[in-house]
């Protein structure tokens, strides 16, 4: 009798720890709108990895979650475009890293509106949504300070498969 209450025992304080360290490392995320089309589409899920960024710093033309700094309570997903330090712009239908326009080739449509140049900040990250004209991202209202990054998008799980992610040269 106390060798089975010692195996439910360490079957259920396992299961807490995987519980537990699966809530700590990753989670899920539901894409809501249409402002990641054609790379991810309304209802899609996600799983998100948030551990990552404590082991290096987010990059750009990584997918993140992130809760928006206009104070909204729901997640957004967006993609980085501009790092710390850097200056971005955006203009004749193209967007620039540091002078130089960059190759987006996963975008829906080229950007139809203008951005004055503008530096990032320190320890906050320019995001802009893969449907550039239909998006609510840092175009409208500003950076995302580095606090606010949940995750980067690791996975599809509904329906499966690998999230784009792009390596975006200057």
């Amino acid at each position: 009798m106390k060798s089975q209450f010692r195996q439910v025992l360490a079957v259920v304080l396992i299961a807490v720890g995987v519980f537990f360290l699966l809530r700590v490392t990753i989670q899920s995320f539901v894409v809501v709108g249409s402002s990641m089309e054609p790379n991810l589409e309304d209802g899609q899920r996600l799983l998100v990895n948030k551990v990552v960024y404590d082991l290096r710093e987010p990059q750009r033309g990584e997918v993140i979650v992130f809760q928006p700094p206009t104070g909204r309570s729901v997640d957004f997903i967006k993609r980085i475009i501009g790092l710390p330090g850097d200056t971005v712009e955006i203009k004749d239908g193209a967007v620039y890293i540091n002078d130089s326009a960059i190759d987006e080739p996963y975008v829906k449509a080229a950007p139809s509106y203008t951005m004055a140049k503008e530096k990032i900040p320190e320890g906050e990250y320019f995001v802009l949504g893969d449907n550039r004209n239909n998006s609510n991202d840092s175009h409208s209202w500003g950076e995302v300070p580095q606090q606010n990054i949940i995750g980067k998008a690791w996975v599809s799980i509904w329906p499966p498969g690998a999230i784009p992610h792009y390596d975006l040269q200057e």
